[in-house]
């Protein structure tokens, strides 16, 4: 039998989600519950430190803002896809998170009169992205680790991976996880868990994520029988550093930065005259698509065609007051300095609006189990997510999800028993059959060639017959998959194993994403399909749940709750 832990609850992601989950629980527990935190990198090393350009509350409804302006904000993002009651109580808990971090020690930005300072974002009608610098979310992250080292009764697993969700008898048991240092396979059991484990954006090769995010807690979720919601919106951010993939922050654009084609024209007048850059991101990124396509862009290595961004006109001044990190970025990678001349930029896969299904709290179809943050479909952002809104989620549903799991825990008496055939099988499973595999094929080949294929038919514009050939070479892939090598044997900081567990959750997420999308014939938000080219609320407006068979994705739907606003056309 493997070494077996046992805490109370367990949090799978040590991400903004997952340490505010892990402070809210504490403290409604009275640090009275053993909590563990598990993350494959090291503590401050999860993705949400990428985030840089702000995070979305209404902090001056004294000045033209509101809730209810922010929550229409939001759901006409949406492209109506959003439940509407999520978004409310999302727009209403947000200003006490930006206090709550503010009274934690966050260094937010400040107006020339002390208060917070705010900056546009896309799709919002008000400035209403507080922000810390262009370094946000690592201000963020760096003040809920900073908080959570207050609380002893917090157990850090840095380095394990996690290899399945193991669920008895209907309800939670526990994981299965390496300890990547040694090598060893633990048991880790909990009365409950809390997934934030973050979204699935390096199934493209073209990515704004670090390539740590490979979607274990949606793949993992999904194989133990919990839905997937909404996989096939996919956001792809408009401004991606060519040939590197790093996320330029929409701020650029809220500091007033200029997209221009290769003659220099502001092309978004064409499409969104009334908001021009400050769009929402589905329709920016599919104009700079067509300027692309239409010969108005500028050549790119391997196909990697772009439009600027040109900051130039904002001078050295604010460029280096509000937007530091970004010229860093450009001189460091691209030898070149945002000061004075423009930026290449394309389209670039950035976000997950699908997730582990849940409902309001952030609880599953599964006893003992939530989610939260980028890994969880709450559906705050139905097709499409507005710029800022998503370090916001990460806080919200952080601190309800983990006080609903606290309290969940603090009345159940006893922990699980051990599923010890459950246990014995996944070690069989990684350290035998996996591990001993001796096929032809590379695992990395199989990686490059996910990525190319998504990248070429699941990207911003999809059609009918791309989808097919997308599914079709991912089942292929999941064949070769059967016959890798891997080639290090030993168990101690085997990469190798860790990178094939990694690529079988894309593969499977992949899967799910086209089925999706080949599925939902209209073009709604992140999902555009140039075969049906229009949103189709009477056959599509509803969300799409994936449940795992062997066989594949089995879909099915469940309905949107509107409570304020009917589905309308949607103009910018």
């Amino acid at each position: 039998m493997s070494d077996v832990s046992s805490h109370d609850l367990i949090i799978f992601g040590a991400g903004l989600a997952g340490l505010r989950a892990a402070i809210e629980a504490s403290r409604q527990s009275r640090g009275g519950l053993d909590i563990a935190v598990i993350t494959k990198n090291q503590m401050m090393r999860a993705h949400s430190v990428a985030a840089e350009g702000g995070t979305a509350a209404v902090m001056r409804p004294d000045d033209g803002d509101s809730l209810e302006l922010h929550a229409w904000d939001t759901v006409k993002g949406s492209d109506f896809l959003a439940d509407q009651d999520v978004v409310d109580l999302f727009v209403r808990t947000m200003p006490g998170e930006i206090l709550q971090l503010e009274h934690w020690g966050i260094p937010w930005t400040r107006r020339e009169d002390g208060r917070i300072a705010q900056r546009p974002f896309g799709g919002h009608s008000y400035p209403r992205a507080v922000l810390a610098s262009d370094k946000t979310g690592f201000f963020e992250l760096q003040t809920l680790y900073d908080t959570l080292l207050k609380y002893n009764t917090v157990h850090h697993y840095n380095e394990h991976f996690v290899t399945s969700i193991l669920i008895d008898q209907g309800a939670f048991a526990g994981l299965t996880v390496i300890d990547m240092t040694t090598g060893r396979f633990k048991f880790i059991r909990g009365k409950a868990l809390l997934i934030a484990s973050g979204g699935a954006g390096t199934l493209f090769g073209f990515t704004t994520y670090s390539q740590t995010v490979t979607g274990d807690g949606l793949a993992l979720a999904y194989r133990a029988g919990i839905p997937l919601e909404d996989m096939e919106f996919l956001q792809f951010h408009p401004t991606g550093l060519v040939p590197s993939g790093i996320l330029i922050t929409e701020a650029c654009r809220g500091e007033g930065g200029f997209l221009l084609n290769s003659r220099g024209e502001r092309f978004m007048e064409k499409y969104a005259p009334q908001k021009m850059e400050l769009a929402p991101r589905d329709l920016i990124s599919r104009s700079e698509m067509i300027e692309i396509e239409q010969g108005r862009g500028c050549q790119g290595p391997n196909g990697l065609d772009y439009v600027y961004l040109d900051l130039t006109h904002l001078g050295a001044d604010r460029i280096n007051e509000r937007l530091p990190l970004i010229r860093e970025v450009c001189m460091e990678f691209n030898d070149l300095e945002p000061i004075t001349d423009p930026i290449p930029i394309r389209p670039v896969a950035h976000y997950s609006m699908g997730g582990v299904e849940t409902d309001i709290n952030g609880a599953t179809a599964v006893k003992g189990i939530w989610a939260a943050g980028e890994a969880a479909c709450v559906s705050l952002h139905g097709a499409n997510r507005l710029g800022s809104n998503s370090t916001g989620e990460c806080l919200v549903w952080g601190k309800i999800a983990g006080a609903e799991a606290a309290r969940y825990c603090q009345s159940v008496d006893a922990l699980p028993a051990v599923p010890e055939r459950l246990v014995e099988q996944e070690y069989n499973k990684v350290f035998g059959e996996l591990l001993d595999r001796k096929g032809s094929e590379n695992l990395y080949d199989i990686r490059r060639d996910l990525r190319s294929t998504m990248d070429q038919y699941v990207g911003v514009f999809r059609t009918g017959a791309g989808l097919e050939k997308a599914l079709a070479a991912i089942r292929g892939l999941k064949q070769r998959y059967a016959h890798i090598t891997i080639a290090d044997k030993s168990h101690a900081y085997n990469t190798n194993l860790i990178h094939a567990l990694e690529v079988a959750n894309l593969l499977d997420l992949a899967e799910v994403m086209i089925s999706g999308a080949l599925a939902r014939c209209e073009s709604r938000g992140g999902h555009a399909r140039r075969d049906y080219p229009q949103r189709d609320d009477e056959n599509w407006h509803k969300h799409t749940l994936a449940w795992h068979t062997d066989q594949g994705p089995r879909l099915d739907y469940k309905p949107v709750t509107l409570t304020t606003w009917k589905p309308e056309e949607r103009k910018y």
